[in-house]
């Protein structure tokens, strides 16, 4: 993904989108005190505002701090990161708009979100359209696929600058799941997107959108049966707390698009911005070499709270579930765009 990605930023630069990036006011965020042209060195603090949705202890939660110790490390302070998490600034649903608006600088939606924008990323909402996280890399290394979503976002001057890896989504309910007939009328949150809804709907439950945020007091009061997301999430959110099963399923991936505004980062001074990416880069590395890690470190946590029963699926329960959650790859072709399907299939 580097290689096609610095060539596409330094495309984006010689276009320039580069209007209104002079001076910018200290209390917006993103800004300097004084104003500097394109590519000019500044003595002035750079203020860099990062907002996700997760806590500190999840694979981003780690990832953005470990940018902003190597941002600041790297720009020997000429950059300040400030990261907000557990959505204290904005919610998945409303951070691109403030990054397109430029109120926060960098963010890190899950992939569903920006398909709000571009409904050919509902691609990584499929469920078992990726076998493992190498396969994922491997597809956004590809200019068939991560080049191409990645140049999208240019339209709304916004650009794609990593991939961040959360792992593959586990199910979380209070009735233990096995088998696709076990989900009939079980109300389980997801993410807002149409592929998650029609996964669940494949196999008779009952999908409900529903913001991050809110999920631990809907499982609390019964609102809904229960969910899909990492194990990460789940232990940090105490989601298995109130929850007596976890199936481990692996069906579907969360990953996180790093998005920053296309004008801020393109008005960079140009020492500054190699060494933000320098520091991405080898943030990216780590999160690729330590999400599952992470995952796994908190499934025995998870085990060791021993309020929630973990199932394993056997290989011929595993087949029953593609069986039924793929059937629904032929109604989103359109939407998504059969080339970029075949084209992640291929991967396997």
């Amino acid at each position: 993904m580097k290689k096609w990605l610095m060539m596409m930023l330094a495309a984006a630069l010689m276009i320039g989108v580069l209007a209104g990036c002079g001076a910018r006011s200290q209390q917006s965020g993103g800004s300097t005190e004084g104003s500097s042209s394109e590519g000019q060195a500044t003595d002035e603090k750079i203020i860099i505002k990062f907002s996700h949705v997760v806590a500190e202890n999840t694979p981003k939660g780690q990832a953005a701090q470990m940018f902003k110790e190597l941002a600041e490390e790297y720009t020997n302070g000429k950059v300040e990161v400030q990261v907000f998490p557990n959505s204290q600034l904005y919610t998945d649903e409303d951070v691109l708009a403030a990054v397109q608006q430029n109120n926060v600088q960098l963010a890190a939606p899950s992939t569903s979100v920006v398909t709000k924008l571009y409904p050919q990323w509902t691609l990584f909402d499929l469920p078992f359209i990726f076998k493992d996280e190498a396969n994922v890399q491997a597809a956004m290394e590809s200019p068939e696929i991560g080049g191409k979503l990645f140049t999208m976002l240019e339209e709304q001057n916004l650009l794609g600058l990593a991939m961040w890896d959360n792992g593959f989504k586990q199910t979380h309910s209070n009735k233990a799941v096995r088998m696709p007939e076990d989900f009939k009328g079980q109300k389980l949150r997801v993410m807002s997107s149409k592929v998650l809804e029609a996964q669940f709907h494949a196999v008779g439950a009952n999908p409900t959108p529903m913001a991050f945020g809110e999920v631990y007091s809907a499982l609390e009061q019964g609102v809904i049966d229960g969910g899909e997301n990492t194990l990460s999430n789940v232990y940090s959110q105490k989601m298995h707390e109130v929850q007596k099963y976890l199936t481990m399923s692996n069906h579907g991936y969360l990953g996180y698009a790093v998005i920053t505004n296309a004008d801020f980062w393109n008005g960079l001074p140009e020492d500054v911005r190699a060494s933000l990416e320098k520091a991405l880069n080898e943030t990216t590395t780590w999160v690729r070499e330590n999400s599952a890690r992470v995952n796994n470190e908190q499934l025995e946590l998870i085990k060791q709270a021993g309020t929630t029963e973990i199932i394993e699926l056997t290989e011929e329960e595993k087949q029953a579930w593609v069986d039924a959650m793929t059937t629904i790859y032929a109604d989103f072709e359109g939407e998504i765009g059969k080339d970029l399907i075949d084209a992640a299939k291929a991967l396997w």
